[in-house]
């Protein structure tokens, strides 16, 4: 693989551990609303837009009532719940001299996103923190990309990575001309990939290490 101008990275699940308390405050904000909880597996499978985007879908015109819900039951348990993924800071950590542009691209409402990376310590490692009402649109939108190379010189194209876990991600990446790199261990031949099939696929940080290593 060719050197990178630039790298995004997703947020949740993607650089940090989110899915227990991202499940909580949505398990919370079911039974606060009347809403039968998903389990862990369809809250994964599912949740992958922003707010804004998903709600509602899934509360109709009660759907800023329970943001507001979901907003507060998450700010009072995300930070001690904090964990960033193994691997992930010392992927941050190799980039740091690599010349190359990193910033988050993330759909977790900007100033929950902020206060995460700011209370594990990680500011250092990105040139812009972009998440959700950020942009005039979320993710798969390719504005939040913009938003997040803007004043650096970097027009998306292959020379700039989209690093995330999502087919949100993926999509994003494709309308943004990035290049889609796909994090995890999800089933890549599921149906709602079919369209944004990555072009690089790294299982774990070890791997995407290597790579960096070599630049």
């Amino acid at each position: 693989m060719i050197k990178p101008k630039a790298i995004l990275f997703d947020w949740d699940n993607t650089l940090a551990d989110t899915w227990p308390t991202i499940h909580q405050a949505l398990t919370e904000t079911f039974i606060e609303m009347g809403h039968e909880p998903w389990n862990l597996e369809v809250t994964k499978e599912r949740v992958h837009r922003s707010l804004r985007d998903s709600f509602p879908e899934i509360f109709g015109d009660k759907w800023e009532e329970a943001g507001d819900k979901y907003l507060s039951n998450f700010k009072r348990i995300h930070l001690n719940a904090l964990l960033p993924l193994e691997g992930a800071e010392e992927v941050l950590k190799e980039l740091l001299g690599k010349d190359i542009y990193v910033s988050l691209v993330s759909n977790k409402t900007g100033c929950n996103l902020r206060a995460e990376v700011d209370h594990i310590g990680w500011n250092k490692y990105f040139t812009k923190v972009i998440g959700a009402k950020d942009a005039d649109e979320d993710k798969p939108s390719p504005k939040p990309v913009l938003l997040a190379l803007e004043g650096s010189k970097i027009v998306p194209s292959q020379d700039v990575w989209f690093v995330g876990d999502s087919v949100t991600d993926m999509e994003c990446a494709y309308n943004a001309g990035c290049m889609p790199i796909f994090y995890g261990d999800q089933d890549l031949s599921h149906e709602r990939f079919v369209k944004y099939q990555p072009q690089k696929h790294f299982e774990n940080h070890a791997d995407l290490i290597k790579i960096l290593k070599k630049f």
